[in-house]
């Protein structure tokens, strides 16, 4: 411990106006406005600012050096399990994303496997069949509700493309399923966590059981034949070592990958439909491209989308779908010169590090040419830009979820316009990942 190093019970108190309600602490402050919470903290307490929350004295990691540290975890006293367990745990129990260290490294050499180039290029061309069996039923009118009718569409491709399934499922049981994965999600909000009736826990308690009957019914089948689906995928990959997942373990990554892969795809592709429905020069020049291409463009293509791509990664800027991660120390670690202690909650603001003047031009401006060459003002720091997290336990599934997003705007830019009203601002559900509670209204058209 040098003598510039602070602890964090060392920084000054929290202001009156920085500590929340008695316990549940700066939970609903952040659910209001969490950009507006880190800015305050920032602005008062600099990259590590100490926080409360559920009882105990938490750290918010502030800015892309602080969260950089954090992401990198060179001394591994940074831990997800114990902290996601906190919020999501019980419901997303064993997921990739909620094991750490050596046994994370296992598992994540094993699911690798479902996400090579090849696979990749293999889910690709079966995106296209299910996104337009997903819009088959859409009707266009001028209040169409974009955001609940493209989770049901992104939660039939990852039935369809992680299962095989959607064909054999019916809508019913389909709606059932999403409401289980946002009961599951929205836990995270919870202030009473117990599985405890008419509660957030309580209710994804309940959702968790309907998700693993749900595949634990398909899993024989599965392990029976190897098909080109990632759950089967996932009962059949090994290591040059012979490891293999247990039926648990492909039931656990089932239900965090198929809760990522529709819920984050969601958000951005619901972004881009209202950033494009309010700047038609930008709509019209996505357009080009997409008729540029056939119906069904192979995964190279979707790659040379552009303009498509520049609005994607400004959307994710603006509106990340994951707009904080935690962690947990399991050690003593220093962070920007703050000594954090073990055992302490720590969230990660990447939200707030994405709309910092020291590192965007204008960042509450929508400006998809930053990220072209000349600017690539994601550059301005190794972490200024990170929807997809970083370090060891950086999304394994980002490429498919940008092929994914990519191919659902290729369909929707060649068979439909849209305007949304310039003034719109979403009215975003900051409980979890952030969604617009009015479902986002679009006026929808075909071409």
């Amino acid at each position: 411990m040098t003598a510039e190093t602070l602890q964090l019970r060392d920084l000054p108190d929290l202001r009156r106006d920085d500590r929340g309600l008695p316990w549940i602490g700066q939970i609903l402050a952040y659910q209001r406005d969490p950009v507006g919470l880190y800015r305050r903290h920032w602005e008062h307490y600099g990259p590590v600012a100490p926080s409360h929350m559920l009882g105990k004295k938490t750290a918010m990691l502030l800015g892309p050096d602080a969260c950089g540290e954090a992401l990198q975890n060179r001394d591994k006293a940074f831990a997800n399990g114990p902290a996601w367990s906190q919020l999501v745990g019980p419901f997303f129990h064993r997921g990739l994303m909620l094991i750490d260290f050596e046994e994370h490294r296992d598992h994540r050499r094993i699911m690798q496997e479902a996400f090579t180039r090849p696979r990749l290029d293999g889910y690709t061309r079966r995106l296209h069949p299910a996104i337009e069996r997903g819009m088959a039923s859409w009707e266009p009118g001028l209040q169409f509700r974009a955001y609940r009718r493209l989770k049901q569409l992104t939660l039939d491709i990852a039935a369809d493309l992680f299962m095989g399934g959607a064909r054999e499922t019916s809508p019913a049981e389909m709606d059932r399923i999403n409401r289980a994965f946002i009961a599951c999600v929205q836990a995270a909000a919870g202030i009473v966590r117990a599985d405890v009736p008419l509660t957030r826990w309580g209710r994804a308690y309940r959702a968790r059981k309907v998700l693993e009957n749900f595949l634990r019914g398909y899993l024989p089948a599965r392990r029976a034949e190897a098909t080109d689906d990632i759950f089967s995928v996932l009962c059949h990959i090994e290591t040059d070592d012979g490891e293999r997942f247990s039926d648990d373990d492909v039931i656990n990554h089932m239900i965090f990958l198929m809760m990522a892969a529709h819920d984050t795809s969601t958000i951005t592709t619901s972004a881009m439909l209202q950033y494009l429905g309010q700047r038609p020069g930008w709509q019209d020049r996505c357009r080009a491209e997409a008729l540029a291409l056939g119906p069904s463009p192979a995964m190279a293509e979707l790659e040379s989308l552009v303009s498509i791509d520049l609005v994607m990664r400004e959307a994710l800027r603006l509106r990340a779908p994951v707009p904080v991660l935690v962690r947990h120390t399991v050690k003593d670690t220093v962070v920007q010169g703050v000594r954090i202690p073990a055992d302490t909650f720590c969230t990660l603001g990447l939200q707030f590090t994405h709309l910092m003047e020291e590192y965007w031009t204008n960042p509450m401006v929508f400006d998809p040419e930053r990220f072209a060459p000349g600017r690539r003002e994601d550059r301005s720091h190794r972490f200024a830009w990170e929807p997809f997290g970083g370090g060891v336990h950086k999304c394994i599934g980002l490429h498919f979820a940008g092929l994914e997003v990519k191919a659902i705007m290729h369909r929707l830019l060649r068979g439909y316009h849209w305007s949304v009203d310039p003034g719109y601002v979403a009215p975003l559900d900051q409980h979890s990942l952030p969604f617009p509670k009015d479902g986002q209204p679009i006026a929808l058209a075909r071409n």
